[in-house]
């Protein structure tokens, strides 16, 4: 995760928490979600949690409020400082997720949502390091953009259109994005955010499990709602229509949310993972092989959109 990320979300931070219709949604599932997948057992023990990619600290305010001592990391100094600001007990770090600055086994949970695994440039080895910094048993719940959406359908008729839509993709890459291999990542280009990395559910799946983390249960959100392009939500407001058909729209897509079916259409994927009790055999050969490789070799991804 590089200077640009820092920069791009530096250049947010003043506005980051003025919520768009795209994202009212979206955290309010994954508070929902986290608050009962993350709560720690009642026998008084103090325990440690991490917001991984915290931004602002949403998630790590709610992983407070459960009661975990809570450690928030992001590559951007804008957004910790209002984090530090939202969240004066918790400890804030500025760092990157693929380099994780704590020790082995620290944490008894950890979250790394809004799409901070989209933004960074090695994906598996920043789950192997959420893996590392979890106790044997300890929870991790990860949520990144997925390829598989009607956002797929939706740029491309908006690039065959003269960018109708506002998605600002090329007829070549949203072909090429649409048609390449179907258990691959792609990265792509979104408005107002760069280069984004679209995951399918079986690299995601098969990343955690080489992380030694086994996927426990998954979410798809953004699938139902996804009938409204996603550019027309990342607006400050919607027209009064809109608005009426997107609220019913909210409450169906949260209540199809464990509906396996939705999950191969969702905009955002989740997935509760958790730690194996001992490592495996391989743990160590990718930690050895993270450290040979150089950055731009790192990951699954094939296919590059940009």
């Amino acid at each position: 995760m590089g200077s640009a990320v820092a920069r791009l979300f530096d250049a947010m931070a003043d506005s980051y928490d003025v919520l768009e219709p795209w994202y009212v949604h979206l955290y309010a599932a994954l508070a929902a979600i986290l608050r009962r997948e993350l709560e720690p057992p009642p026998d008084g023990r103090r325990r440690r949690a991490l917001d991984a990619g915290c931004g602002t600290g949403l998630q790590t305010a709610l992983l407070d409020a459960l009661g975990y001592a809570s450690h928030g990391l992001d590559v951007s100094a804008g957004l910790l400082a209002v984090a530090r600001r939202r969240l004066p007990s918790a400890t804030f770090v500025l760092g990157s997720v693929e380099a994780l600055p704590y020790p082995d086994r620290y944490f008894d949970a950890a979250a790394c949502c809004g799409s901070t695994l989209s933004f960074v440039d090695a994906p598996a080895r920043a789950l192997r390091e959420l893996g590392r910094v979890l106790r044997p048993g300890g929870r991790l719940l990860v949520e990144c953009e997925h390829r598989w959406s009607l956002d797929l359908a939706w740029a491309l008729l908006s690039s065959l259109t003269f960018d109708s839509l506002g998605y600002g993709v090329p007829p070549a890459a949203a072909w090429r994005q649409a048609t390449h291999s179907p258990r691959a990542g792609v990265l792509s280009h979104y408005p107002g955010y760069g280069r984004l990395r679209l995951f399918t559910l079986p690299e995601l799946e098969a990343m955690l499990r080489a992380a030694g983390l086994a996927p426990l249960r998954r979410w798809g959100l953004h699938s139902v709602t996804n009938v409204i392009p996603s550019t027309i939500l990342h607006r400050d407001r919607l027209g009064r229509t809109l608005a009426r058909l997107y609220r019913r729209l909210t409450l169906l897509d949260a209540a199809l949310a464990r509906w396996r079916p939705l999950h191969w259409m969702s905009n955002s994927v989740v997935i509760l993972a958790q730690r194996a009790d001992r490592e495996g055999p391989g743990c160590d050969r990718n930690r050895q092989r993270d450290a040979a490789l150089a950055p731009a070799d790192r990951g699954p991804f094939a296919c590059d959109l940009g």
